[in-house]
């Protein structure tokens, strides 16, 4: 009885199906997680019959080197910039004034602009540029 000699079978598992599969699942799941944005969070809002919907509506407002200012590019004086500011929040609600200055216009002429956003109570964002 030779027990030694014998040769055992040796069983053996092939993975390199398994790593292919499991890459491409990975894979799948790092995709369909970029696509859908987990911060969302979604409401059932209570409907009505009336329809009515808060506007908000932006206006530009430049001024340039030479203290010019345009108005949804209408050319207009400092002086006429209230009563046209009055004119578009009677249309909407909400308004938010978008100011575009030039950077060499002093301080204080914007300033005034936005003590007559201030006095109409209205928002007022300053534009600038990215870097």
């Amino acid at each position: 009885m030779n027990l030694k000699g014998r040769k055992r079978p040796h069983a053996e598992i092939h993975t390199s199906a398994m790593n292919d599969i499991m890459f491409f699942l990975m894979l799948f799941f790092l995709i369909a997680s970029t696509v859908t944005n987990p911060n969302v969070i979604k409401l059932m809002l209570p409907k009505s019959d009336s329809g009515q919907s808060v506007s908000k509506k932006t206006v530009t407002l430049s001024v340039t080197h030479d203290l010019k200012y345009e108005l949804n590019k209408q050319p207009v004086t400092l002086e006429e910039i209230p009563n046209r500011l009055t004119a578009f929040q009677q249309q909407a609600q909400e308004l938010t004034i978008v100011l575009y200055v030039d950077k060499t216009v002093a301080i204080q002429d914007v300033v005034q602009i936005m003590d007559i956003a201030n006095k109409m109570a209205i928002k007022l964002v300053l534009a600038t540029e990215q870097k």
